[in-house]
C-alpha cells in the first residue's frame, strides 16, 4: 500500500466502512439473502458478492502488502457505502434488501 495521506486516510476510512469480521462477510456471502440481492455480474454473481469477496481478500492481507488493486477496491467500497448509506428505507431495516446489499460489501448499517 502506498505512504502516502491520501492513501492513509482511505485505509481509515475502509476500516470504518467495512465493520464486519472476514469470518462474519464469508459466512453472510454464503446465505440465501446475500445471494438476492444485487446487480449481476454477467456471470450469474451480483457485482456486490464479488467486493465482498474482495473485501475478505483485502481484510486478510497486512496493510503493506495490500496492492494498487485493493486500494482501488477500497476506494470503491467507500463510494458504495457513502451513497447506498444515504438511501436508508423508512422501515424494516433489518430483513431489507438495502441492508444485504451493503452487507455484500462489509458494512452492517445494524452494527
Amino acid at each position: 500500500m502506498s505512504t502516502t495521506p491520501d492513501a492513509e486516510e482511505l485505509y481509515t476510512q475502509f476500516k470504518k466502512d467495512v465493520n464486519m469480521t472476514a469470518a462474519e462477510l464469508e459466512k453472510w456471502l454464503k446465505t440465501e439473502e446475500s445471494g438476492s440481492v444485487g446487480q449481476d455480474s454477467g456471470d450469474g454473481t451480483s457485482i456486490g458478492h464479488k467486493s465482498g469477496e474482495h473485501i475478505i481478500r483485502i481484510l486478510h492481507k497486512k496493510k503493506a502488502d495490500l496492492t494498487p488493486d485493493d486500494e482501488a477496491h477500497m476506494h470503491k467500497v467507500h463510494s458504495y457505502v457513502s451513497r447506498h448509506s444515504a438511501q436508508k428505507p423508512a422501515s424494516d431495516i433489518e430483513h431489507s434488501r438495502w441492508r444485504y446489499s451493503l452487507m455484500n460489501w462489509g458494512h452492517d448499517p445494524l452494527k
